[in-house]
């Protein structure tokens, strides 16, 4: 599902001025906060695309950076409008309050200090994921059970036996914060500080839920899907924002952090961007030159070994290597060339070699610059096997 326009989501034109952005933004949040709508998914989705449009309209450089490459700006170094692996702008319902909360005054308690949005944020988990040499080259979307704390289903997270059940602190009046006024000798200071009864939720449970004891949360497993960029290494972590377990009592999620590790390839392996495969070749390939199959990354190529190639020389397959990640940059596969010897020869091989041991044209020191005279050459190998 694509984005909306961020101007559209506030209800603003692209000329209105900061004031009028963040009086938008305070109209539509308020409207959607999840106080005012308790367990209803929409509105805590609109409330989230209301802070994701107003964390970028409210700054200048983002704003700016939005207006000439809208949702694309996260691939042009802005952070507002990417997403992808990380999830909402990389910012989860806590963060909002954190960032945010002051716009709401003391409607909601929503300034630091002030009611908490449920229980404590949940743990982060951390993954390995294991990925093929191609996957890493083109990306992949992988699909992984992950065991972890989910929110409680009969309760829907509230940790109460029903609605009922749910009752407004009557220490805090469900604010979520208690005001203490003292009379210093200068003069009256008044502090605010969490509720002690009900640490900062503003509510209180009578009957708690039997299928998670009032904790909101149950140990589950959960299947997740994620795309991975291309160009991931060995050891790179990424995180998927909220993915991780779910907080006590309606408390935030988590995140999950994945960590990469590369699957071994049976013949390629890896140096930074570039693929390197060592072919071995026999020792009448080398010297009368062949056309060989390597393996690639997507495949076979093949390529060309010419006439009286060195061992040890290297081939370069432009582009056949891994991308960066996050980058047009692309590595390249490199073959390298060695002659293979055989361990056990028959008699009849054994004199064809000897032969060529004491051939003049097979003397390195005595050939140190390159044999011009290809027919000569290829004379010199058929008399030594006459």
């Amino acid at each position: 599902m694509s984005k909306r326009d961020y101007y559209e989501v506030l209800g603003v034109g692209r000329q209105a001025s900061a004031d009028e952005i963040k009086k938008a933004y305070r109209k539509i949040a308020m409207q959607h906060h999840p106080d005012r709508n308790p367990g209803d998914k929409a509105a805590e989705e609109k409330f989230k695309e209301a802070a994701e449009a107003y964390e970028v309209l409210s700054t200048p450089d983002k704003r700016a950076q939005y207006d000439r490459f809208g949702h694309s700006m996260g691939n042009a170094g802005g952070r507002g409008g990417g997403g992808g692996a990380h999830g909402f702008g990389g910012m989860n319902m806590e963060d909002i309050f954190s960032n945010f909360g002051d716009i709401f005054g003391d409607s909601f308690g929503g300034g630091r200090g002030g009611r908490r949005q449920g229980g404590n944020r949940g743990a982060n988990l951390r993954v390995k994921l294991k990925m093929n040499f191609s996957e890493i080259a083109h990306g992949a979307n992988k699909k992984i059970k992950v065991k972890k704390y989910v929110a409680c289903s009969p309760c829907g997270g509230s940790g109460a036996k029903d609605k009922s059940s749910i009752k407004t602190c009557q220490t805090c009046g469900g604010s979520g914060q208690v005001r203490r006024v003292q009379n210093t000798f200068l003069g009256q200071m008044q502090t605010v500080t969490t509720c002690p009864t009900c640490n900062g939720d503003g509510t209180s449970i009578s009957a708690k839920c039997t299928s998670c004891k009032g904790e909101g949360r149950v140990y589950g497993e959960e299947t997740i899907s994620m795309d991975i960029p291309a160009g991931v290494q060995e050891g790179m972590q990424l995180s998927m924002s909220g993915n991780g377990n779910v907080g006590e009592r309606g408390g935030p999620a988590g995140d999950l952090l994945i960590l990469i590790e590369e699957e071994k390839h049976p013949q390629l392996s890896r140096r930074d961007l570039d693929v390197i495969y060592p072919l071995y070749v026999t020792f009448p390939d080398i010297v009368l030159g062949t056309q060989v199959e390597v393996p690639t990354i997507d495949g076979r190529a093949k390529i060309k070994i010419p006439a009286g190639t060195q061992s040890g020389k290297i081939f370069r397959l432009k582009g056949k290597g891994f991308p960066a990640f996050q980058s047009y940059e692309k590595g390249d596969q490199l073959v390298e060339v060695n002659a293979w010897s055989p361990q056990h020869l028959t008699k009849e091989e054994r004199d064809m070699m000897e032969k060529l041991q004491h051939a003049s044209n097979f003397k390195p020191a005595e050939n140190a610059a390159a044999e011009k005279d290809e027919k000569g050459f290829f004379d010199k190998i058929k008399d030594a096997f006459s």
